[in-house]
């Protein structure tokens, strides 16, 4: 009878209410969108620990490592070609679940590995995840932010990097030299972890979110042309930053191991984390460093940071391979910082997610170039020769950044 007396409320629209998505507020998805910053990296870095076991176990020469670790930032390139813009049209929430999903096929393709083709296919799936979500994750995080704190976003997407990296290196040392299953268990624990954040991701608000079942045409991710004096001083930066990558996670198992003697991977991870904890500390202190500072400091450090790890190489130093290292990670922190600083304050929101996946795109290019080729000079010269090689063309970016960011004033200023 009660029913009766209130018609207005019908079966169907009983309905629509119980299947309506019930969405994160602006809060959680800022930091839902932060994990996805972090996996970006914790993927990227996931196998570094491994690379040498694989060596063993299959007698794999350096190039063909380099060319494991080469075949991810290639595989990203060509999806930030394909689809950088790609959140720009179906909005972020969707464009970051493909991205999951794929990184989530990647590690479980790698625990499952017994062979290099599987090495191969695996770091092309996670390619494939960090290239729909690197963009669009940062995006996320900047429009989720509101207007209170603008640097806020910038300060803890770099610090979110910088621990999937230490988690990557620490959790996956500790597993590998510690657990059973070294090649395997590892990327189990990926895997779960990447469910997981698929599963809370699943209830990101969805504005601008369109249906994916139309056309989707390919476009290459564009700059505004306002803001592309920005982008060519942020590109810099971040091509600078990200190309410290190549030295830590190619080649810098193997460099540590001949440094320190040891066997340990642990040990090992541990040391290469100095990188990405320096890296995380900075990008919190450095929150109120006006932006053109922060990209001189991080052009010097990084400059500073190559010349050390070349001597650190040469003398077999331990020490100075820690320091090295430290400010490295320093250089790599103030420069992603102030890459992210300068794009989001000179593109429009609607052009930002496109903008971000293009300066994501030259990052992951230089990788792709310089990782094959350090490995082929380790392969025909030595770990050493190619240690100098791949210092000597971070010094000259760091460099060229520099003489950018003194020069470009009214782009780079807060």
């Amino acid at each position: 009878m009660t029913h009766a007396a209130c018609p207005s409320v019908s079966a169907k629209q009983r309905g629509a209410r119980r299947y309506t998505p019930v969405a994160l507020g602006r809060r959680a998805s800022f930091w839902v969108s932060a994990a996805v910053v972090a996996h970006t990296l914790w993927t990227s870095a996931a196998p570094a620990m491994t690379y040498r076991l694989y060596a063993s176990e299959w007698h794999l020469t350096p190039t063909t490592t380099a060319e494991i670790f080469a075949i991810y930032p290639i595989v990203v390139v060509s999806v930030l070609i394909a689809f950088g813009g790609l959140s720009d049209q179906i909005g972020r929430r969707a464009t970051m679940l493909l991205g999951l999903g794929a990184s989530f096929l990647g590690a479980l393709t790698l625990a499952l590995a017994h062979d290099v083709s599987w090495l191969f296919a695996a770091r092309a799936f996670m390619g494939v995840g960090v290239g729909l979500t690197a963009g669009p994750s940062t995006a996320a995080m900047v429009e989720f932010n509101g207007d209170g704190a603008p640097r806020r976003a910038s300060v803890v997407a770099t610090a979110a990097q910088a621990a999937g990296f230490a988690a990557a290196l620490i959790v996956g040392g500790a597993l590998t030299q510690y657990a059973p299953w070294p090649l395997h268990l590892v990327f189990w624990l990926l895997a779960l972890l990447i469910a997981a954040l698929f599963a809370v991701a699943w209830s990101l608000p969805r504005p601008g979110e369109r249906s994916t079942t139309g056309l989707f045409t390919p476009r290459l991710p564009s700059v505004p042309p306002d803001a592309r004096t920005a982008f060519m001083v942020a590109a810099f930066a971040m091509t600078t930053a990200y190309t410290h990558g190549v030295m830590i996670l190619s080649l810098g198992g193997q460099i540590a191991h001949d440094l320190v003697r040891s066997p340990n991977t642990l040990v090992n991870g541990s040391i290469l984390a100095v990188f990405a904890i320096a890296s995380g500390i900075v990008s919190v202190l450095a929150r109120s460093l006006p932006t053109r500072r922060a990209m001189i400091a991080g052009a010097a450090a990084s400059c500073a940071g190559m010349g050390l790890l070349a001597a650190a190489s040469a003398i077999h130093g331990m020490t100075l391979f820690l320091f090295a290292t430290a400010i490295t990670g320093a250089g790599y922190s103030l420069l992603f910082l102030s890459a992210l600083e300068v794009i989001n304050r000179a593109t429009p929101v609607e052009r930002r997610g496109g903008t971000l996946s293009a300066l994501y795109l030259l990052g992951y290019l230089a990788v792709g170039i310089l990782a094959p080729v350090l490995g082929r000079v380790a392969t025909v010269h030595g770990l050493g020769f190619a240690v100098y090689v791949g210092a000597g063309v971070i010094a000259a970016l760091s460099c060229a950044t520099l003489g950018l960011a003194l020069g470009a004033r009214r782009t780079t200023d807060d």
